[in-house]
This record gives structure tokens, C-alpha cells and sequence, in this order.
């Protein structure tokens, strides 16, 4: 069987499942940044105070709404400024995502980010389409992926690993559904509000800021 027929040989939804867990000990900030299976897709510098870290899925429905409604406030309102470090992670929930994150791999750093938000836009065009192999590779036409370049991503066992293995860290940490983000290491499920963000950002930079002068 070649792998993009694993890939894309399950009937395609918005959310397959969510996974079960047990009860998690609350996992520790460094636990969360520690290095994983695949360099980090990060924003925002490193030493900012405030960490968050988002686990999705390309064939979410909310993780859309948050991708195009949310993230651009939230970016240019806290990482740009430099009090937000935002890291966004794998968690497929279905086969069609785990291509859809490999593609976006294989595309390389520069162009990571536009196939992110490509992949999100056209969501309804491919992630829930009866040929999901065609409609993802169309998809991928636009940023000049070759049928041949497509089918060698989509058959790259190692990555699809890679990918997995980031999910179940994730798992490890108490992820169960998408979107999910930890931060400072405290989890909260669902599409924030950019107003709720802020309830939870803006008193995390006070204390820093306060920390810092008490340090000084």
C-alpha cells in the first residue's frame, strides 16, 4: 500500500474523535518547551514572559476560527510587541491533517507559514471532500508543489512519525482536543476570545514586569 493511500484511505471529518485521557498531573512549563520530534514552528522571542502553546488540527473547524479570527489580534496585540512567544504544534485528528502538517513541512521554513494558512482558508475544499488526495494536491498546487514533490512528502514515513510523535506528547500532557493551548503552562480548550487572551496575558506581563523590577 503506498502511503498516501494510508493517508488518505479514512473517510474525512471535521473532528474524527477527541482522545481519551486519564487525570494529568498539570505538566510543567519546561516539560511543555522541552525539545520535541520536530524543530519548533514558533513566534515572538524566546525570553518573552509569557508562553503559549497551541495544539490543532488542519481539519478543525476551530482551529480555523481561531487561525483567521483570533491569531491576527492576537499576534499583532502580544508577539509582535514582544510579550507573547506563540508556538504552534501538531495534533491530527485525522489522516487528511497529518498530510496536511507533512505538506507544510516539506514546504520549508519560509514557506511553512503561508501553507499553514493556506491549508485553513481552503479547509472546506479538501478536508472534507470525497477525494481528498486530488482536492489536497490542488490545494497544494497553489504554492507550486509538483505532483511528484507531493507524493514524495505523503510517503515519507519518517516525517509522518515525526508528526505523530508530537501529537502524543500532547497527549502525555493532557490534550485531548483541538484547539488546546497551554499557557505559562496552564491549559485552556477551545477558541479563545481575543478579549479572553487578554483577561489571561495581561496580568502574566504585570507580574513579570513587576518580578523584574523587584529583581533589579
Amino acid at each position: 500500500m503506498k502511503r498516501r493511500n494510508l493517508i488518505f484511505g479514512m473517510a474525512a471529518t471535521g473532528m474524527v474523535a477527541t482522545y481519551p485521557t486519564h487525570l494529568l498531573a498539570q505538566p510543567s512549563t519546561d516539560a511543555l518547551l522541552a525539545p520535541g520530534p520536530l524543530p519548533e514552528k514558533s513566534f515572538g522571542p524566546e525570553d518573552a514572559p509569557v508562553k503559549i502553546i497551541e495544539y490543532a488540527s488542519l481539519t478543525c473547524p476551530h482551529c480555523r476560527t481561531f487561525h483567521v479570527n483570533v491569531w491576527p489580534e492576537l499576534k499583532k496585540k502580544y508577539v509582535d510587541t514582544g510579550q507573547v512567544r506563540f508556538i504552534m504544534r501538531e495534533f491530527p485528528f485525522d489522516p487528511r491533517s497529518s498530510a496536511g502538517f507533512m505538506l507544510a513541512r516539506c514546504m520549508g521554513d519560509d514557506k511553512w507559514y503561508p501553507t499553514i494558512d493556506l491549508l485553513y482558508r481552503t479547509q472546506d475544499n479538501w478536508a472534507r471532500v470525497a477525494d481528498g488526495t486530488e482536492a489536497l494536491k490542488s490545494v497544494m498546487g497553489m504554492t507550486g508543489m509538483s505532483s511528484a514533490d507531493f507524493e514524495k512528502c505523503l510517503t515519507d514515513q519518517e516525517l509522518l512519525d515525526q508528526v505523530s510523535a508530537v501529537a502524543e506528547a500532547g497527549k502525555s500532557f493532557g490534550v485531548d482536543s483541538t484547539p488546546t493551548f497551554f499557557i505559562n503552562g496552564q491549559m485552556q480548550k477551545g477558541t479563545l476570545s481575543i478579549e479572553r487572551f487578554s483577561e489571561i496575558i495581561d496580568p502574566l506581563v504585570t507580574a513579570a514586569k513587576q518580578q523584574g523590577g523587584a529583581d533589579e
